[in-house]
């Protein structure tokens, strides 16, 4: 049974998602990590709980969302898995948080990139990956058909979207992506973004202000 614990990390209010199986394998999701006590927070609850990450899986490289690259690779010896698009973005993390006062160790480069149509696996769970640009240039979001849920990074939150202002966004890129890639999936698919509290793919439909039917 897939099973999730959720974070809220780093100045941002970043969520960072564990899901793993009673086998204790593990998948660590965009870890916003960004100093000791977050460090042990996220540490403790997978040793506590016998997990072992297999997985280090980055849904874009805001800075907010792979602030905790560095310490899970220096603790479980993963490399992120990613869209190559954001490379130059993730290259960059360092640079990028001297304009926030925030601290931080340059992340490991990816292992892998990730694209459209792709899927990631996790014991017998099976995420399919899908790519939706807009907020970052290598946005992606994984898509568990099974259990009918998103993890959507800055695509899509409850009744907002990912800003657009940011170096390679772009609003009718981002809306596009959500109206031909997120709202095509069932009305009741869970969508657990990288900020704020869950919503759902129907709810989005009816009530989301920017790409939501009201604004046809």
């Amino acid at each position: 049974m897939l099973k999730q614990k959720s974070f809220v990390f780093n100045i941002f209010s970043e969520n960072t998602y564990i899901l793993y199986l009673e086998t204790g394998e593990a998948v660590i999701i965009d870890p916003g990590n960004s100093d000791a006590a977050e460090n042990r927070k996220l540490a403790d609850f997978i040793s506590t709980n016998g997990l072992k990450p297999v997985l280090l899986l980055n849904t874009h490289a805001h800075i907010d969302h792979v602030l905790g690259n560095d310490f899970v690779h220096q603790k479980y010896g993963l490399s992120p898995q990613m869209h190559h698009a954001d490379l130059q973005i993730l290259e960059a993390l360092v640079y990028s948080s001297t304009f926030y006062g925030v601290n931080a160790t340059a992340s490991p480069k990816p292992e892998a990139f990730l694209n459209e149509g792709d899927t990631v696996r996790l014991g017998d769970e099976e995420f399919k990956v899908i790519f939706a640009p807009g907020h970052s240039p290598g946005s992606i979001c994984f898509y568990s058909e099974k259990h009918k849920i998103l993890w959507g990074g800055d695509v899509l939150f409850r009744e907002s979207i990912g800003r657009t202002d940011l170096p390679g966004g772009d609003f009718d890129t981002l809306a596009h992506h959500i109206h031909t890639k997120l709202f095509t999936l069932p009305d009741d698919v869970t969508v657990y973004s990288g900020h704020g509290i869950p919503t759902t793919i129907g709810h989005e439909k009816k009530h989301n202000p920017f790409v939501g039917e009201q604004v046809k």
